[in-house]
C-alpha cells in the first residue's frame, strides 16, 4: 500500500519542482536580483573612469551659477536643443544657443553634450521645424500615443526618407561646427508610442533601418566628438519573449560603425528596463562608449511615464533612502558605463547627487 502511494506521489512532486524550476529559469526574471550585490554601496562613490554630466532637458539657463561648475568630477552638462530650434526655416541654421551655453561651460573648464531632440512627450509642443509639417515630407511627424492609447506627444517620421535627408543636412551643419569641440552627440530614446495601424507609413523594420541610416549620418558629421543613440524599446518586439532582433541589430550596428549605445532611465529593478537596454549592455562587450540616464523620478525608483509619480508633488520625503550610491555601482559594475547623464531634478540632485560626487 505504501509502494502505491509512493507511486502516486512521485509525478506529483516532479509536476511541483518543474514548475518551480520553470519559475526559476524565468529569462525574464534573471536580472531581477542584480542590484543586491550592490545595495551596500555608499558615498563617497568610489572613483573610477566615468564621465558624469548634469542633464537639463530644455532648461539650458539652469547652467548658470549651477553647483556643477565647481564639482571636479563633473565632467559638465547635458543640454536637449530641439530640431526646430536648430533649423528654424528650411535650410538656415541657428546654433547661436549652442554656441552660448558651449562658451559658458568653457569657461568654467566643462564641457557640453549635446540631446538632439526630435521627438516630445507633451502634445502642445512639436519638435521639428514648420516646413516638414507638409505633404512633401509625408506630414514630418505623428502623435505618438501612451499604452492607454491616449496621445502623448509628437514622433518625427524617422523613417521617411526625405526626413532622413534634412536630418542628415542638419547633422552636418552641426558637425562643421561643433565636431571635437563638444564632448558628444546623442539621440534621443528609440522607443516611439506609433504602429502601422495608425499610420500605415510605419513598420518596424523599416524603422529599424531607419535608425540605422540616422546613426550613420551622426557619425559622418562627428568623427571626433562622442557620438550615442539612446536604444531602449523598439516597436513591434518585447524581450525576451518576442526577440525580432530589432533592439538587438541597432546596438551591434552603433558598435561596428563607431556610435556609442545609451539609454534613458536608470531602473534597477524593472522587469522592461533590465530585459531590453540593460540587458543589451551587460550581456555584450563594445569597443563604443555607453551611457546610462538618470531621469526624473529614477532617484526615487520611478519614472516620468509612471501613474502614481508626479515629479511636481513629490518633492522628496524626509529620511528617504539615498540610492545614488546603488544606481552608480550597478551602472559601473554591471552596465560597464562610459558616461552618467544625472537630471537635475530637486531636492534629489542637490541633497543625493552632489553629497555622493563632491566628497572626493
Amino acid at each position: 500500500m505504501k509502494q502505491e502511494k509512493l507511486l502516486w506521489i512521485l509525478p506529483f512532486i516532479c509536476f511541483i519542482n518543474f514548475i518551480v524550476s520553470g519559475q526559476s529559469d524565468n529569462p525574464a526574471q534573471r536580472y531581477k536580483n542584480a542590484y543586491k550585490q550592490y545595495i551596500n554601496a555608499t558615498c563617497p562613490l568610489e572613483n573610477d573612469s566615468i564621465k558624469h554630466f548634469v542633464y537639463f532637458a530644455r532648461e539650458r539657463e539652469l547652467i548658470h551659477n549651477h553647483p556643477l561648475l565647481n564639482i571636479k568630477r563633473i565632467a559638465g552638462a547635458q543640454i536637449m536643443y530641439s530640431w526646430k530650434q536648430l533649423e528654424p526655416k528650411r535650410g538656415e541654421y541657428d546654433f547661436s544657443i549652442i554656441h552660448e551655453d558651449y562658451n559658458y561651460l568653457l569657461s568654467h573648464g566643462k564641457k557640453l553634450f549635446i540631446q538632439f531632440q526630435d521627438v516630445t512627450f507633451n502634445t502642445s509642443y512639436i519638435a521639428v521645424p514648420d516646413y516638414l509639417l507638409t505633404d512633401e515630407f509625408d506630414g514630418g511627424c505623428t502623435p505618438a500615443y501612451n499604452d492607454e492609447d491616449i496621445a502623448e506627444g509628437w514622433v518625427a517620421k524617422r523613417w521617411n526618407s526625405q526626413v532622413q535627408y534634412r536630418f542628415a543636412l542638419l547633422m552636418n551643419a552641426l558637425g562643421k561646427e561643433f565636431d571635437g569641440k563638444i564632448e558628444g552627440i546623442n539621440l534621443q530614446e528609440t522607443a516611439v508610442g506609433v504602429n502601422g495601424n495608425r499610420d500605415t507609413s510605419f513598420t518596424p523594420q523599416h524603422y529599424t533601418k531607419a535608425l540605422k541610416s540616422n546613426m550613420l549620418a551622426l557619425k559622418k558629421a562627428f568623427p571626433k566628438s562622442t557620438t550615442m543613440q539612446y536604444a531602449n524599446f523598439m516597436p513591434g518586439e518585447w524581450l525576451p519573449w518576442e526577440d525580432k532582433g530589432y533592439l538587438r541589430s541597432i546596438y551591434q550596428y552603433g558598435n561596428e560603425i563607431g556610435v556609442g549605445l545609451g539609454a534613458p532611465d536608470l531602473m534597477v529593478q524593472r522587469k522592461a528596463q533590465l530585459n531590453h537596454a540593460l540587458a543589451m549592455m551587460h550581456e555584450n562587450n563594445y569597443t563604443v562608449p555607453l551611457g546610462i540616464a538618470i531621469q526624473d523620478g529614477n532617484y526615487i525608483g520611478k519614472t516620468g511615464a509612471d501613474r502614481d509619480y508626479n515629479e511636481h508633488s513629490d518633492m522628496g520625503a524626509s529620511g528617504r533612502e539615498n540610492i545614488v550610491p546603488l544606481l552608480h555601482a550597478f551602472a559601473k559594475n554591471f552596465l560597464r558605463v562610459n558616461y552618467m547623464f544625472w537630471v537635475c531634478q530637486e531636492p534629489y540632485f542637490s541633497e543625493d547627487v552632489i553629497s555622493c560626487l563632491n566628497s572626493n
